[in-house]
């Protein structure tokens, strides 16, 4: 997303020779199995991505009731749509989404880990674990999105939502202008996760 949150670049190959590690000791124990922890990556890496948070912001863009359902209980209007099994599951629990407007922005957080919406937006990415992003998005959020790209208007009030096991926030970003005529397979090419997070707009770069 920026170089403002970088990591080191041996930082992912230390992460996976702990789980590595771990996982041979699992097995040692016969707590698990050699294929367990595959089947759970491949489970997420199919079925939990971002095009499900896609096809839910598409539906909220293009359904002005399921907007409002979505935005009042989350989990019900979710149940309404074709999507994988699971959504309530695995780090799906308590979905809860929050819609941007004119004049208010969502932003979403995990100030005490990496809390995330798992079954909407996939597998959280680096640097939304990282303790000075969480730091400063609490502290100074304006800031921080300048930095990212999203430049606000003064008058635009910035809502921080902070994700814990209880509550796993999402954002519907606003609906970009010029796209009335624009088919859902359209509209799904401008939804990134990093809107669906508050970190940038949909149907800007990430």
């Amino acid at each position: 997303m920026t170089d403002q949150f970088a990591y080191p670049p041996d930082r992912e190959k230390l992460s996976a020779d702990r789980v590595a590690a771990l996982e041979r000791l699992l097995i040692e124990k016969g707590i698990i199995t050699s294929h367990t922890v595959d089947k759970v990556l491949a489970y997420f890496e199919s079925e939990m991505t971002p095009l499900n948070g896609k096809k839910i912001v598409v539906k909220a863009w293009t359904d002005p009731e399921f907007a409002a359902r979505v935005v009042d209980d989350t989990p019900a209007a979710i149940a309404e749509l074709e999507l994988p099994e699971g959504m309530a599951g695995a780090e799906g629990e308590h979905l809860q989404a929050v819609a941007n407007s004119p004049g208010v922005h969502n932003l979403v957080i995990c100030t005490l880990c990496s809390c995330f919406p798992w079954p909407v937006l996939g597998l959280p990415p680096y640097w939304y674990k990282d303790p000075v992003f969480r730091a400063r998005a609490a502290r100074e959020p304006r800031t921080v999105l300048a930095e990212v790209g999203v430049e606000l208007p003064d008058d635009t009030e910035i809502k921080i939502w902070d994700s814990s096991g209880h509550s796993r926030w999402f954002v519907i970003p606003e609906r970009p202008s010029g796209t009335d005529g624009f088919t859902d397979e359209q509209l799904m090419d401008l939804v990134t996760t990093e809107s669906m997070m508050g970190v940038a707009l949909a149907g800007q770069a990430s």
